[in-house]
């Protein structure tokens, strides 16, 4: 997209946000920018934007060849999730009296992105070793990127449960997906830190003088 420069104006700057709203996917409503809906795509923005990330980390780690063959395709599976996450803020972005406008796959989640997901979560817990307690997040850039993902899934994930019980939501798939997600990206952390031959920290401490396991 280009600025319009010889009008002095933003081609990005609508201004029709400047009363505090914003319009949804379908129909034309416009709706102020804290309400419930608002805030659980907004999330989801928040989301992709986290597993960018970790996808540039991985793209700096492959620039200079410490890329471990263990995460090699984990580039394109978090593109997969990014562009997913596209389709549940399309899908949350859309008033019940819009929702036979939406596209499976495209502006709705489906049942097979959430058998999608676990397909791949069994994968990857059966390729590592499973922290048997709580972990501190933290233990390499590329983990702590993966979590900050997490946790902003889990609060879309809350944002469309807060939704679901105000109102009707009909696609009962939307909220298993972000729960299957914020699973799946924690499991995904757990590979990113074992990839780089690094354990996760476990969230309790050792008494002083422990002997070692």
């Amino acid at each position: 997209m280009t600025p319009n420069r010889s009008e002095g104006k933003s081609a990005v700057a609508t201004r029709r946000g400047d009363d505090g709203t914003t319009g949804l996917l379908f129909g034309g409503q416009r709706v102020f920018k804290d309400e419930p809906r608002t805030e659980a795509y907004g999330a989801i923005d928040e989301a992709i934007a986290a597993l960018g990330l970790a996808r540039a980390e991985l793209g700096s780690m492959a620039e200079r060849g410490t890329l471990p063959r263990m995460l090699e395709r984990l580039p394109d599976l978090i593109l997969r999730l990014q562009r997913e996450l596209f389709v549940a803020g399309a899908e949350l972005a859309t008033t019940p009296a819009a929702i036979e406008r939406q596209k499976p796959g495209e502006t709705r989640v489906t049942a097979a992105m959430v058998a999608g997901l676990d397909e791949v979560l069994a994968e990857t817990e059966a390729a590592i070793e499973m922290p048997s307690e709580f972990v501190v997040p933290g233990e390499t850039r590329l983990s702590a990127a993966l979590e900050v993902a997490r946790t902003v899934v889990r609060r879309a994930e809350r944002r469309a449960v807060s939704i679901r019980r105000a109102e009707p939501i009909a696609n009962d798939s939307l909220v298993p997906y972000l729960n299957r997600l914020a699973d799946l990206i924690w499991v995904l952390a757990r590979a990113a830190e074992q990839g780089e031959s690094r354990q996760a920290t476990p969230s309790r401490s050792k008494p002083a003088g422990a002997l070692p396991e």
